[in-house]
């Protein structure tokens, strides 16, 4: 079995959005920051423990992932915006920080198209949404079962505990669900949107891209074409870093902390 991340010290709500029982992990003290997680949720957010003397860190799961409900009805990832509209009314979340990853970068940035005035500063990290033919992503489908784990992070030894060597069928089914979940909201089979990047201009508040340099699944070098769509976006490339970047690399967490307490 592989390993299971600790939610000790944080606060678990159950909210009922649209119908459909979405779990929410909350702590800390401070400006709120909402986290939007990536396609898979097996790795945790232990991470955003270094953001808890500074920041309170809201943590949901989307729909179809982890412990909230399946929505069959989610087709696209306007559907999960407007999920997380009405979330953060229940929340009272009026103004936020907001910080996605992979799949939920790219939910952010679509919310912050929207919604920016909901926002006070935004994180994109590793986001997908914006596409180049010259930095494809793998294709998956390819891929050997056992060389999966080295895509999603630099060091290898950092991930085994919550992938395992020889996954169980628990372990796998849950995979399984949650990229049914992916699939329901990604069009033609990609992940990525054309139309995105011509809304992009319409995110003027303060916005944070960061990178890891060895990331496999969305390459580094997609950073510069989300600066040049975002009018007020710094980059930061992190090294030794991978797809899982606020998981395995202090320094993007700090990176990121700095951004929404105020930096650049």
């Amino acid at each position: 079995m592989p390993a299971r991340f600790s939610t000790a010290g944080f606060d678990r709500a159950e909210h009922l959005v649209g119908g459909v029982r979405t779990v929410v992990y909350s702590a800390g003290r401070g400006e709120p920051v909402v986290y939007l997680h990536g396609g898979g949720t097996w790795h945790g957010f232990e991470f955003a423990r270094d953001w808890l003397d500074r920041f309170r860190v809201v943590v949901p799961y989307h729909p179809g992932y982890g412990e909230s409900a399946d929505d069959p009805t989610i087709d696209s990832v306007h559907d999960y915006v407007l999920h997380y509209l009405e979330l953060f009314d229940r929340l009272g979340l009026k103004r936020t920080n907001l910080v996605g990853a992979s799949l939920g970068g790219r939910i952010a940035a679509e919310f912050a198209v929207s919604h920016a005035h909901r926002l006070t500063r935004l994180a994109l990290v590793s986001p997908a949404g914006i596409a180049a033919a010259d930095l494809p992503m793998p294709d998956f489908a390819r891929i050997p079962p056992a060389e999966l784990p080295a895509y999603f992070a630099w060091n290898r030894d950092f991930i085994r505990p919550w992938w395992p060597d020889e996954p169980d069928a628990e372990f796998l089914a849950a995979r399984a669900r949650e990229g049914a979940a992916l699939r329901q909201v990604t069009r033609a089979g990609s992940i990525n949107s054309e139309r995105l990047g011509r809304w992009l201009h319409r995110v003027t508040l303060p916005t944070l891209v960061v990178w890891g340099r060895d990331d496999r699944i969305l390459p580094a070098g997609l950073a510069p074409l989300w600066a040049q769509r975002l009018p007020n976006a710094t980059v930061r490339i992190i090294e030794q870093a991978g797809h899982l970047l606020l998981d395995e690399s202090p320094v993007a967490r700090r990176v990121v902390a700095e951004f929404l307490a105020g930096g650049r």
